[in-house]
């Protein structure tokens, strides 16, 4: 793991770092872990004052301020007030990265080049987020580069039970027309699989519940699960279905309809299959709330996203201001392969060879009106 750079400076305005004149990053120290280190905090702002705060524990995206019709900043993003509250919990994943694969892995277990690597059984009997420790749960090397971070994590081969010394970038920046860009890429020195991602819940509203924003994905089939929220391996059209979110709808229109796939994942938990052309960004949803104004739009390079409307929130999880963290508060659009890819072999694989470089980009572009 790179060393942690400009460590102990608090609150630095790190001017020397060449890139746009209009996007400022500062440094300070977050908090301290038991062995003495430091978790380090970035804020990344523009000239539209749209903010962007990262810490180096998980990756986590822990605020993002961005102004609704009238010019009011408001957080659009759920989180902790504290690391300790970070660290202590271990299953919602605000605002985090995701490693070494994002989603659920069946059986906790996959083949690949004949051999059979079992993996920490962490949701039912399943693998979920990458395991017990999964990138969620570490301390990323971390450095200011232009309009945003750099963060880096070597993960050691048969960490979690995955095959291969993974070495993992991933780079936040923020542009002057209000996108927050995260740049992922990783390399390995065995094949293995990776999937990464980014763990935020939206609520664009920054307070409520999300079941009346309108929400549009670019996808026209989805990939139903069984019992256990594994996919069953078919790809199945929305037309006709309560997952058809082709034209901007609420979740709250049809969320509690009678309905198997819903039943299964107390909400929407599901991968949508993108409509793709290309090989570049392209838009995979929208997000529009209407009393604010604010909009939220996906583009992403990857086949899948995850849209997950906070089903398992519960309330016993806390959070900012110490606000209990009830269901339906906030949503997920994790740009993803399918959940299970290594155990589908009719999905696009998630295999990352030896020689390969592992490269993917995901924009999250805000408006207002």
């Amino acid at each position: 793991m790179r060393s942690l750079l400009f460590s102990g400076v608090a609150a630095l305005l790190l001017a020397a770092v060449p890139g746009t004149a209009a996007v400022t990053v500062k440094k300070s120290d977050y908090a301290k872990l038991p062995d003495g280190s430091t978790v380090s905090q970035f804020t990344v702002t523009n000239a539209k004052g749209m903010e962007a705060k990262i810490i180096s524990w998980g990756g986590v995206l822990v605020s993002l301020k961005t102004p609704d019709r009238t010019g009011k900043l408001g957080d659009v993003v759920l989180g902790h007030d504290s690391l300790a509250d970070y660290r202590a919990d271990t299953g919602t994943y605000f605002g985090a990265l995701i490693g070494r694969y994002a989603n659920r892995i069946g059986g906790a277990k996959f083949t690949l080049d004949g051999k059979t690597y079992k993996l920490p059984v962490n949701d039912n009997a399943n693998s979920l987020h990458g395991g017990i420790l999964g990138f969620d749960k570490r301390n990323w090397a971390a450095r200011a580069v232009a309009n945003g971070v750099e963060l880096a994590l070597t993960s050691k081969d048969g960490e979690e039970g995955y095959p291969g010394t993974l070495k993992v970038v991933v780079t936040y920046t923020l542009t002057d027309d209000n996108a927050l860009r995260i740049h992922y890429t990783a390399t390995t020195d065995k094949n293995t699989i990776v999937n990464l991602s980014n763990h935020s819940y939206w609520n664009l509203k920054g307070e409520g519940d999300v079941l009346g924003h309108l929400v549009t994905i670019n996808a026209d089939k989805f990939t139903p699960v069984d019992g256990g929220l594994i996919p069953t391996g078919e790809l199945k059209p929305v037309d006709g279905t309560p997952f058809d979110f082709r034209k901007p709808t609420t979740p709250g229109a049809r969320i509690n309809q009678a309905d198997e796939q819903l039943t299964r994942g107390k909400g929407y938990d599901h991968n949508w299959v993108l409509n793709r052309t290309g090989k570049g960004l392209e838009l995979a949803a929208r997000v529009a709330e209407p009393t604010t104004g604010r909009t939220m739009e996906v583009f992403t390079d990857q086949p899948g996203v995850q849209f997950y409307t906070g089903n398992f929130l519960n309330g016993s999880v806390k959070g900012k201001g110490g606000k209990p963290m009830n269901q339906r508060t906030a949503l997920c659009l994790e740009t993803q392969h399918y959940p299970d890819s290594p155990n589908k072999p009719s999905f696009p694989s998630a295999e990352l060879k030896v020689g390969e470089k592992y490269d993917t980009t995901t924009e999250f572009r805000f408006s207002a009106r």
